[in-house]
Order: C-alpha cells, then sequence, then structure tokens
C-alpha cells in the first residue's frame, strides 16, 4: 500500500476507484477554496491509498473475517439472551 497525502483535484475524486493494477481508496475528502491570479476557484484536497488488486483482496478477506466471528459472537450472545428469557 502506498499513501499519498494532501492531493489535490478540481474534480471531486469517488470514494473507491479501480483501474487495471491497483484500487485507490480516496478518504479525509475536504472541499476547499484556491485563489490564484484569475480569481477563485474550487479544489478537493484528501488522502489516497494505492493498493495492488492482491493487496486489497487481502485486505477486504481479513476484514470479513472479523466481521464473521462478530458475528457469530452475536448469535451466541442472543442464544443466551434467549435462553434467559425463556426460564
Amino acid at each position: 500500500m502506498t499513501q499519498y497525502e494532501n492531493v489535490r483535484s478540481r474534480i471531486r475524486p469517488q470514494e473507491k476507484a479501480f483501474d487495471a493494477y491497483s484500487v485507490w481508496i480516496n478518504e479525509n475528502i475536504r472541499e476547499i477554496t484556491v485563489s490564484d491570479e484569475n480569481g477563485s476557484h474550487t479544489e478537493y484536497e484528501y488522502t489516497q491509498k494505492q493498493y495492488t488488486k492482491d493487496e486489497y483482496i487481502s485486505l477486504v478477506d481479513e476484514r470479513n473475517a472479523q466481521l464473521e466471528e462478530k458475528i457469530i459472537d452475536t448469535q451466541l450472545a442472543l442464544c443466551d439472551v434467549y435462553e434467559m428469557i425463556g426460564e
């Protein structure tokens, strides 16, 4: 993963973009006004992370595994609640 700070664009970036080799995650997007000799215009400043597709697949896989664990924990807790209510 490569991270780029204070990236600027005149076009609001998508939060997630894909190309043939990478997944680009744009975070902390904020609108700023820039003044120059021609007046002022709006730009967007943000943090950009570039993942290879393999890195991104691994990241998503790890997050899915964590969510599955949380779902199982929640289901077990609900079973305990149901048993307490049934008594």
